[in-house]
């Protein structure tokens, strides 16, 4: 976990020291907090996953699902609100910024939250519903609402 530490002191101008990042930041703690909710999960743990996730979400005002599937070196900066539903998916590097949702449009036990590929980055207040795919290297605007697929290296803003 200290990649992903490292990976957030070097894409935020804001942080000073490793320290910081450790032990100040809430997006930093709600992926660590996710790493044990999600080993739970996949060890059929799904009371326990849950405990750890409340919890976080508690500490943190970050909610992600232990369900969730997260890649490497995840930057949630200025969490508060964030939403990940139980199907998400998010690749390696990608940058989440306060009040986005990774949400469902359905109740059925299928795949039902987006997939975001590596070094995706979703502005704040960004809300992208439903089995979406979001390529690679794409960009969510700030307050933009995604109901289909993006492709790799596009920008999104609006309502799509």
């Amino acid at each position: 976990m200290f990649d992903t530490a490292r990976s957030v002191l070097k894409r935020d101008p804001a942080a000073k020291s490793l320290l910081e990042v450790i032990l100040l930041y809430p997006g930093y703690h709600a992926v660590l907090y996710h790493r044990v909710a999600h080993a739970f999960y996949r060890a059929h743990l799904f009371f326990l996953a849950r405990m750890v996730s409340q919890l976080s979400r508690f500490l943190t005002g970050i909610e992600i699902h232990p369900g969730a599937k997260i890649g490497k070196r995840l930057f949630i900066d200025h969490g508060m609100g964030v939403v990940i539903g139980e199907t998400a998916i998010i690749g390696d590097d990608c940058l989440i910024y306060h009040h986005v949702t990774l949400g469902g449009v359905n109740l059925q036990p299928v795949k039902r939250h987006p997939t975001l590929g590596n070094q995706v980055m979703v502005g704040a207040g960004a809300t992208i519903l439903g089995n979406v795919t979001i390529g690679d290297g794409a960009r969510i605007g700030a307050n933009a609402f995604v109901l289909h697929d993006v492709e790799p290296g596009r920008t999104v803003v609006g309502h799509r």
